[in-house]
Order: C-alpha cells, then sequence, then structure tokens
C-alpha cells in the first residue's frame, strides 16, 4: 500500500525556503509518518456488546489505518453500498478468507461498493498461545505487515486501544462482516460464505447480500443474519487470563540436563513426528543472550503444534550453574541442553551443515533430520515464524 504523509509535513521534509535539495531522509519520512498515530491499546471497562440490529444505523467512526490517515464513516458517503470486515491478523479464519474478501473488492469496488476492514482487537489481549496460526500479532505495526504482505485493496483500520466504536457494532468473532446501503442502514450482518476453508466458498452470503442491497431489495429475514464463525474478540477488558497465563508460564519449572554427542546426534536426527527448532547459544555470545527470548516466544506460539523448540547451550561443562541460571531468568520452560564436552571441533563435526562454530546457530529441523531452513548468526524473528507457520507440518488453517 502507499504511505500517506500529510502535505505540510512533506513539505517541512522537503524544507522551504529556496532549498535546491529535492530528496528527503528516509527516517523523516519513516517518522512523519509514526506521527499521525501512536497506538496506545489500554485495559478498559467491561461494557456489554450488542450486534447491530438489521435495519439500523452505522454508528460513526474514525479510525486510524495502516495507509497513514484517518478514516471517517463520511468519507464514503458517495457509495451505493458499505462492507465493513471485522477481522485481525492472527486468526486462521480471518486469513482463510481473506483472499476472498480481496476477490469481491476487486468485483464490486467500481459498481458503488465500499470495502474496508476494522481489526477491534487488543493487542494487550491476544497471548503467545493464540498465535500458532499466524506470524503476527494484532498490534498496528504487525497490520501494516500484513497488509503490505497480502497486497489488500480495501483500508485496514485499528481499534485496539479502547474500541471506541467496534462496541458500538458488536461484531462477536473474526471475521464478522456489516453490509449498509446508501443510507447507511444495515442489511447484513454475519459470515462471508460457510465454508471457512480456502477453495471451498465464493463467498455466497456476503455476494448475496451485496447485490441485493445494489438493487434495493431486502434480505428475507433468514438470510439477513448469520452466525459469524471464527476467533472470539479479543475486547482489552479480558486480559485476566492472558496476565494469568502470562504469570502461570514463569512458573513453569526450568531445567538443564547434560548430553553426550551421541545424544546431540539423536536430537538433530529428529526421530519424531514434528518440527524441531533447534538454537546453539552460550552465556559467553552476546547475540545468543539478546535474541534468546524470541525463541521461548515461537515455542508459546506453536508449542501446542507439531512443533518443539530445543535450546543447546555450548557453555563449557563446569559453567552449567551459569547455564541453568540464565535460562530461568528468561522463563526457558522447555527442552534444554547441555553438551557435556570441551571440544567444540566434535560438536562442529556433529552438527555439520556447513557450520564454523560461531554462534549463535538455529535449524529448522523436519522429521527425519532434514535441515528446513537454517541461520547462522542472529534470527530475523519475523522470517523464522513464517518459515514455520507456512510449513507443510504446521499451516495458517484448520
Amino acid at each position: 500500500m502507499k504511505s500517506f504523509i500529510p502535505a505540510f509535513i512533506f513539505l517541512l521534509l522537503l524544507g522551504c525556503g529556496g532549498s535546491n535539495d529535492s530528496s528527503v531522509n528516509k527516517e523523516d519520512i519513516q517518522s512523519a509518518e509514526a506521527a499521525f498515530f501512536s497506538p496506545d491499546p489500554k485495559v478498559v471497562e467491561e461494557k456489554p456488546v450488542t450486534t447491530l440490529a438489521i435495519g439500523e444505523q452505522a454508528p460513526d467512526f474514525r479510525l486510524p489505518g495502516v495507509d497513514g490517515k484517518y478514516h471517517e464513516l463520511s468519507d464514503y458517503a458517495d457509495k451505493e453500498v458499505l462492507v465493513i470486515n471485522f477481522t485481525c491478523n492472527h486468526c486462521p479464519t480471518a486469513q482463510a478468507y481473506e483472499e476472498r474478501y480481496k476477490d469481491l473488492v476487486s468485483e464490486y469496488s467500481d459498481k458503488g461498493v465500499q470495502f474496508i476492514a476494522i481489526s477491534p482487537n487488543s493487542p494487550i489481549a491476544v497471548l503467545p498461545e493464540e498465535l500458532g496460526y499466524t506470524d503476527l500479532n494484532d498490534d498496528f505495526e504487525s497490520m501494516k505487515i500484513r497488509a503490505e504482505e497480502m497486497n489488500y485493496n480495501f483500508p485496514y483500520l485499528y481499534d485496539g486501544d479502547e474500541h471506541h466504536f467496534s462496541t458500538a457494532y458488536g461484531p462477536t468473532a473474526t471475521p464478522h462482516i456489516f453490509v449498509f446501503d446508501k443510507d447507511r442502514k444495515l442489511s447484513y450482518q454475519g459470515r462471508i460464505d460457510a465454508s471457512e476453508k480456502p477453495g471451498t466458498g465464493q463467498a455466497e452470503d456476503a455476494r448475496y447480500a451485496i447485490e441485493r442491497t445494489l438493487n434495493g431489495e431486502p434480505l428475507p429475514s433468514d438470510r439477513a443474519s448469520t452466525p459469524a464463525f471464527g476467533c472470539s474478540i479479543k475486547w482489552a477488558w479480558k486480559n485476566e487470563y492472558t496476565l494469568k497465563v502470562n504469570e502461570d508460564w514463569k512458573k513453569k519449572p526450568v531445567d538443564l540436563n547434560k548430553i553426550s554427542l551421541e545424544d546431540l546426534d539423536k536430537v538433530l536426527k529428529n526421530d519424531t513426528d514434528q518440527l524441531r527448532l533447534v538454537n546453539f547459544w552460550a552465556t559467553w555470545c552476546g547475540p545468543c543472550i539478546v535474541e534468546y527470548p524470541e525463541f521461548i516466544e515461537i515455542q508459546r506460539m506453536y508449542g501446542d503444534r507439531d512443533f518443539e523448540f530445543v535450546s543447546v547451550s555450548l557453555d563449557n561443562p563446569e559453567a552449567e550453574d551459569k547455564a541453568l541460571k540464565f535460562l530461568r531468568k528468561k522463563y526457558s520452560a522447555t527442552t534444554n541442553y547441555l553438551v557435556d564436552t570441551d571440544d567444540k571441533y566434535a560438536i562442529i563435526d556433529v552438527v555439520q551443515n556447513e557450520w564454523d562454530g560461531s554462534l549463535p546457530l538455529t535449524l529448522l529441523i523436519e522429521p527425519g533430520g532434514k535441515v528446513y531452513y537454517k541461520v547462522p548468526g542472529t534470527i530475523d524473528p519475523l522470517a523464522l515464524k513464517r518459515k514455520i507457520v507456512d510449513h507443510p507440518l504446521i499451516g495458517r488453517y484448520y
């Protein structure tokens, strides 16, 4: 999506007053884009949420979009039909319907239909354990990444700070669409279609609602409202459970077991039916220490699926207590090993994979021992998560 910079800011960046330098510093542009909106998700007091009834007026809204500008209901007053999709990044059902929603936009945009999407979820109400089908959270920056990656052809708006506007519409799940007529009266609310798996549905319910609304025809009562199947809305007043789960994770036992070279070889051969992510690290390795919490988040994200994270310390065996102290500090409640030898070259011979012995080293290993993805040096967390979730053993859909 094209970035938007308010004109007065852009002129300031260019410099007024006769400067011949027409170049614009990239950091200044990014700073200007960020200045228009700074996300600040908060815990809010719970309030009743009721789904908008057929015939009711569309509640007004003013929300920031990933395109760098605010969007209001009145911006689309000239459109015959308005379709609002309450969706998000992380939900597998939402992801399953992305292409179908994009197809609707392509088909109906030149017929007087305006499509937008709103993420109502609070980022502070989403646990890592709820991100097992995605590589992204529901924060505003992640929305920008998702919109660009999937080439969204519609405005994608954020309402995750305090849900000021989403609660007025009352979505029950992601995705949940609302179709409004020219007068912005609700004509349809519910699912996009009744078949979640990509390729098995063609947005039949949404298409029917749009066509009837364009023609000024009310929908039959049995088709004007349908259940919206998907992930529950992550309202910010529901984060007590999030806090509890996070605290429970910190209370889990953290152990460190010494293994022989032969045992290390077995770890790398991965005689399981799961993806195995192995990170080689040491307490004396600065980059290892800095990036290590990313692996704990990844384990929490994908640990309930066909996936496991294994940490392998290459500290000297006599430094076991130091390594264990670090692991406990990072709440590494996963499988943790320390190779029981001082011979680092013997370890290199076991690991192979053109490894020169420098740390950190991260290997994503398929069942049977094939290295699917290798990262010598520090990881790019997003790139690694994408490799995991897009692997056939994991996947983004049910």
